[in-house]
């Protein structure tokens, strides 16, 4: 199977109110609406004030599989639910998913944080056409799961007790269709993502 990544857009068009309110039910996979609310985040609220430079990138191919020479590399490995909505590439068909798999992998070395996203696709039920797409979020899902990253960033390379930002921050429950683990990427690479609340 591979990745449809299509529709990505310009980092510009974010800063439209009409392309802000229909972010609410986006199914367009855009990375630059990561990248901006993670640097949001960073600089407007402080979440990693610490001093060091932090730096949010993508990674369509990573595991969560961490070796031994990663691990004393400093690496580790977060895994995250969130809710999300697809369009299938093909026969244009939308879905929402409460278990949209998002893995991330940071580390904090010499005064410099980076950290590697990768979201996890579903393909369509009805076209089975091999292809993963990817899924679009709302504003509050990408601030939620960032800011549990912040939190085990906070943990486990600052040493501080993980926080209970879950009731400002915590996804309201939505419930959808049953999970189809033949038809999720994650799944089929044998990433499970259970929420360590």
């Amino acid at each position: 199977m591979s990745i449809n990544r299509h529709r990505l857009c310009a980092s510009a068009t974010l800063q439209t109110p009409a392309f802000k309110s229909k972010m609410s039910r986006s199914t367009a996979w855009i990375p630059a609406f990561w990248l901006d609310i993670f640097d949001e985040l960073l600089n407007d609220d402080n979440e990693l004030d610490y001093g060091d430079d932090w730096t949010l990138n993508f990674n369509y191919s990573q595991t969560d599989e961490v070796t031994n020479e990663q691990r004393r590399r400093g690496w580790k490995v977060y895994c995250h639910n969130a809710y999300g909505n697809f369009q299938c590439g093909s026969c244009r068909k939308t879905w929402p998913s409460a278990r949209v798999v998002l893995l991330f992998r940071y580390r904090l070395q010499k005064g410099r944080g980076t950290v590697i996203m990768r979201p996890f696709g579903q393909a369509c039920r009805r076209c089975q056409d091999g292809e993963f797409d990817l899924p679009g979020f709302s504003r509050k899902e990408v601030e939620h799961a960032l800011l549990r990253l912040f939190s085990k960033i906070r943990k486990n390379c600052y040493g501080e007790e993980e926080g209970d930002e879950g009731s400002s921050t915590s996804s309201t429950k939505v419930w959808t269709k049953p999970h189809e683990k033949s038809l999720c990427e994650a799944c089929r690479q044998g990433i499970c993502c259970q929420e360590d609340e």
